[in-house]
């Protein structure tokens, strides 16, 4: 069988070759190999040949690595992320979007897509931090984004000159902010709403069908008002971190001629009201 192009396939290595763009010993290659920590390499007679998603595997292990991870952390980790299992339940992290209140779409990458997406930016550190928030995921020899709208998002901001390691760094903070914000919606729904139900499932009674279903039915409604009430707080505090940084930078004056038009609406009734 004729060996496959790197057209067709990106670029192969042979053992030693990969070993050493990947920065570690045969040896230490053929450890992680027997170990499962990589895909079995694609063989052409007795040739092993070796891809740019085990080079990209070799690199993620590197990076978890120097974080602290064991070897036996590694390998059941990228089992759990092969299997489907919640990577929440091996990093001893919550999981960052939970069912059935998660309306994100997976986005599903090749390593090199994900290079090209952010274009010098996929280092192993900020490959290792991905996996640690739980934004990526393994799947075979492909790459899963838990959220097209996250990805968009940082691909954006990367565009626009911010490092994609802030992006990152931002991310791990406001995710502390939002699980504040979310458990202040969660002891509302418990204390005012689902208090009775709470104490009826406590005490070891079940609930009816028809229950249950009011229970998902308000559920829901409550997250598209607790949606509804973070994205205007977002709102109102963008506005008044802009109008400070604007006097800051220009200026009362001049920031005020810099700030855009409020909608009609903010002028108050139409005329033939105020008459």
């Amino acid at each position: 069988m004729a060996k496959t192009t790197e057209a067709e396939q990106g670029r192969e290595y042979r053992m030693a070759e990969l070993a050493e763009e990947a920065g570690i010993t045969v040896r230490t290659l053929r450890f992680y190999r027997e170990r499962k920590l990589i895909p079995p390499p694609r063989r052409e007679g007795r040739i092993a040949w070796y891809t740019e998603h085990h080079l990209a595997r070799l690199r993620t292990i590197a990076a978890l690595l120097e974080r602290g991870h064991t070897l036996g952390g590694i390998a059941e980790l990228l089992t759990a992320f092969e299997s489907g299992r919640d990577v929440g339940e091996v990093l001893g992290l919550a999981a960052a979007i939970p069912v059935p209140w998660s309306e994100e779409t997976p986005v599903k990458l090749t390593p090199q897509e994900l290079a090209d997406y952010f274009t010098g930016e996929v280092t192993p550190e900020n490959l290792a931090t991905s996996l640690d928030l739980g934004y990526l995921a393994v799947d075979g020899d492909n790459l899963v984004h838990v959220s097209r709208r996250l990805l968009d998002a940082s691909h954006d901001l990367v565009r626009k000159g911010v490092p994609l390691a802030e992006v990152l760094a931002a991310g791990r903070e406001l995710r502390q902010h939002m699980e504040a914000v979310t458990e202040s919606f969660t002891e509302l729904v418990r204390t005012h709403v689902l208090a009775d139900v709470i104490a009826r499932a406590s005490a070891g009674e079940g609930l009816t069908a028809d229950e249950a279903a009011h229970v998902t039915r308000t559920l829901d409604s409550l997250r598209q008002s607790a949606k509804s009430i973070v994205d205007a707080e977002l709102s109102l505090a963008m506005d008044r971190r802009v109008r400070a940084e604007l006097e800051k930078w220009l200026g009362p004056t001049d920031a005020e001629a810099a700030r855009p038009a409020p909608p009609d609406a903010a002028d108050g009734p139409p005329a033939s009201a105020r008459d």
